[in-house]
């Protein structure tokens, strides 16, 4: 509680900071300050900003990102968007939530961006959104599923977006394929309470699972940063579930895995999206993921043509790299903001989030994406399963 709270001061505080900084430049006329949107096209180019995790803790998540955007970026920039090119602005967040709220404030107030992309977890995008909707600029997450992002008790944020499906979707996708294709009747939950992602998957999860009528025979959790999960896990052993459902991020999951396997802990272990990182391999190992599965958003494997094309682009640009879905969700966000600049007309904001709303079957790497009213997407999911360390696409699961 008390962390919230300096959390709420120190975000009043930085936004106090962000007006000052708008209205500092006296020749500015569009300034966000001045009671306009305040954000516009500059010359020959449209400036957009990235406000990604590339260091601390989940850097792999937008390292990845932002090779999807810089690939996007330069293929759109071919043609350009109503005669302008996009610039990309980035900042690093280093994985924090303070850091995504300054980092905010600085492309909003100085750099005059008119779109966000970011963050990519749930928690660094939720500390954005107050900034966007006070400067009235679009915040695109490409990553970020809590449902809380585009819509809080009732009401919509009008100017955040996201590219990738929500956690209730993801969490209720996982719940039916363990019912259904794996066949388990009891389930152990096991989530970093620190994680407003990990938490609403479970929720979602937990809901659907006892509604198809399994069992939950265990709750347990961790706090980001954890190292050794061996008690835990022997008292989620303890409780005999016939499946494990971990909905956090690689590198703690990593961890989990490798002791759990080392513990004879065998059976099925199912997570989400945010076990999508090289690293995972790693801090696991090939064999500890064996019998595991996630939701995620797309599969490189996917015989769809789009996925096709653009595995290859990625591979020719980032040296035979295979693209995994941060990097085919930041590939698709800029194409998102690209489509609804240019359906907007110009570069206004409000135009652009007005276009974003009223987007409808847009074909894009990670599927066809219309937006509701909420903001959120309507789109498939996949499932894949790890086999000696490589993704094996199983399935695509239609909203």
């Amino acid at each position: 509680m008390k962390k919230r709270k300096m959390t709420g001061i120190l975000l009043s505080l930085m936004l106090s900071a962000g007006i000052m900084m708008g209205c500092g430049g006296a020749k500015d006329t569009n300034s966000a300050a001045s009671g306009g949107s305040g954000q516009s096209a500059s010359g020959e180019t449209i400036k957009i900003g990235a406000n990604l995790e590339m260091s601390g803790g989940v850097a792999s998540y937008g390292q990845s990102a932002v090779e999807g955007l810089e690939l996007a970026i330069e293929e759109i920039n071919k043609e350009g968007i109503n005669g302008k090119k996009l610039e990309l602005v980035k900042v690093d967040n280093k994985s924090e939530a303070a850091e995504a709220t300054s980092g905010a404030i600085k492309l909003a107030s100085q750099d005059k961006v008119v779109a966000i992309i970011g963050a990519a977890t749930s928690t660094n995008t939720l500390a954005q959104v107050q900034v966007a909707q006070d400067n009235k600029i679009v915040l695109l997450t490409p990553t970020g599923t809590n449902p809380t992002i585009t819509n809080k008790d009732g009401k919509v944020n009008d100017y955040v977006f996201r590219t990738c499906f929500i956690d209730p979707f993801q969490g209720t996708v996982a719940a039916n394929f363990a019912t259904n294709d794996l066949k388990v009747k009891s389930a152990a939950i096991f989530i970093d309470s620190s994680s407003d992602y990990a938490k609403g998957l479970a929720a979602s999860f937990e809901e659907a699972f006892v509604k198809a009528g399994g069992k939950v025979v265990a709750k347990e959790a961790y706090v980001a940063k954890d190292t050794d999960f061996r008690a835990t896990l022997t008292r989620i052993k303890s409780a005999n579930p016939e499946f494990v459902f971990l909905p956090g991020y690689y590198e703690e999951v990593g961890l989990i895995l490798k002791q759990a396997r080392e513990l004879g802990l065998n059976v099925p272990f199912m997570g989400g999206d945010g076990w999508d990182s090289p690293k995972l391999v790693e801090i696991a190992g090939a064999k500890a993921l064996n019998n595991t599965f996630i939701t995620n958003h797309y599969s490189s494997g996917d015989s769809d043509p789009a996925v096709k094309k653009f595995v290859d682009a990625f591979k020719a640009k980032y040296n035979g790299k295979s693209p995994d879905a941060f990097n085919a969700l930041g590939y698709d966000s800029a194409y998102f903001l690209a489509d609804a600049i240019k359906r907007a007309g110009d570069a206004d904001p409000a135009k652009i989030k007005d276009a974003m709303a009223q987007t409808k079957d847009l074909q894009l790497v990670s599927g066809k994406l219309t937006i509701n009213e909420q903001h959120d997407p309507i789109k498939s999911a996949v499932i894949l399963e790890y086999k000696e360390g490589k993704q094996e696409f199983k399935t695509k699961v239609n909203p």
